[in-house]
């Protein structure tokens, strides 16, 4: 209802950039990913411990400067909003979801714990997946399974991984429903 309610600069300029938007970003996510797991093979300072005698401004957290410490910033944004999105339409926690108007004390209670929970655990999940060696005045290389090469390089492999095959099959089954869609094949 929504989208036949939009203008035509919506519809034809709007929902285009911003897929072409996410697509990017969640491209270049794994990019980085990719490249933290090949540090990860070859070099062990690649491991997300905490960083000694950095001090802030003084030492660039990206190897790209300024562009790369925004570029940072916009993916774990990006990775925050996308985290929230993927929790609340998980199966389980769609009837979390707050409802306009009616939502209980105890619904509410239960979205602000998950939204702790998922802002709490955004720095070490940028930090595993390479996206960010800022330690965000929490030291959270300190954490001892920070240091087991096998737990990170699963899991830097599990998301270039499954976020991978989910964009191929978010992608490949839009063009192929507009392509069936265009050659009047639906009827």
């Amino acid at each position: 209802e929504l989208r036949h309610q939009a203008s035509p600069w919506q519809r034809n300029l709007g929902y285009p950039l911003a897929m072409l938007g996410l697509l990017a970003l969640t491209g270049i996510s794994v990019l980085i990913v990719c490249f933290h797991v090949l540090e990860l093979l070859l070099d062990d300072a690649a491991m997300p411990r905490g960083i000694q005698d950095a001090p802030l401004g003084q030492v660039s957290f990206s190897i790209f400067g300024s562009f790369g410490a925004a570029l940072q910033v916009v993916l774990i944004f990006y990775l925050m909003v996308s985290s929230v999105v993927g929790f609340y339409s998980s199966p389980l926690f769609t009837r979390l979801l707050p409802e306009r108007q009616d939502t209980p004390l105890t619904k509410i209670i239960g979205n602000c714990v998950s939204l702790l929970v998922l802002s709490s655990a955004l720095p070490v999940f940028s930090r595993t997946l390479g996206i960010t060696r800022f330690d965000l005045l929490g030291d959270f290389g300190r954490f001892n399974w920070l240091g087991n090469f096998y737990i990170v390089f699963l899991y830097n492999m599990g998301f270039a991984g499954l976020t991978t095959l989910c964009l191929v099959k978010r992608v490949s089954w839009a063009v192929q429903a507009e392509l069936i869609r265009a050659f009047g094949e639906d009827r």
